[in-house]
């Protein structure tokens, strides 16, 4: 079975984060929502409190395929000033291990150097900190192992687009149909 972890810091933006986790979850692929904090509540960027299963300390992440980074602030820059969070991306990035990014979060890869070269999309005001990136002004960009997303308008389209890479195009699209997504 494959496993997606997504990781919540306080300030995150809901949408982007739940509508992942629910879409994923749909296509029974396990999903782990992580605290970076030492709470398992997270609290949205609106107000939205989420009871996460585990905590960052707690999670053995070589057990994931994918590792999702929701936007919303402060919830990228919290992700962004986590060592932990840091370490993780740079390894599932470096074993090829896929990477999904929504909003603002494509930046913590490109402050980390990791876009170099890739193809990518963000929050058209984090632009300016997608180093070194390729950008495509497109809801949805994957670059091999990579996956960005615009934001919570593109929500939907990110979260089948992580479905379809750990299942397949079929799955995705039956998704889609389930919950009447029309493009």
């Amino acid at each position: 079975m494959k496993k997606a972890a997504v990781l919540l810091a306080d300030g995150f933006e809901e949408i982007e984060a739940l509508t992942a986790v629910d879409l994923l979850r749909r296509a029974r692929i396990y999903v782990d929502t992580i605290s970076i904090s030492d709470d398992y509540m997270v609290n949205g960027s609106h107000g939205i409190n989420v009871q996460t299963e585990d905590l960052f300390a707690e999670v053995d992440f070589g057990e994931f395929d994918m590792l999702v980074l929701p936007g919303g602030m402060p919830g990228t820059a919290n992700l962004d000033a986590h060592d932990g969070v840091r370490r993780v991306v740079r390894e599932f990035c470096e074993k090829g291990k896929y990477v999904g990014a929504i909003c603002a979060a494509p930046s913590i890869l490109g402050n980390m150097g990791l876009l170099k070269g890739k193809r990518g999309t963000c929050f058209p005001a984090f632009e300016d900190r997608m180093s070194g990136a390729v950008l495509v002004k497109a809801p949805v960009v994957q670059d091999g192992n990579i996956i960005t997303s615009r934001g919570m308008g593109t929500a939907i389209e990110f979260g089948l687009k992580l479905v379809e890479v750990l299942t397949d195009k079929a799955k995705a699209d039956e998704i889609a149909q389930s919950i009447i997504y029309l493009k």
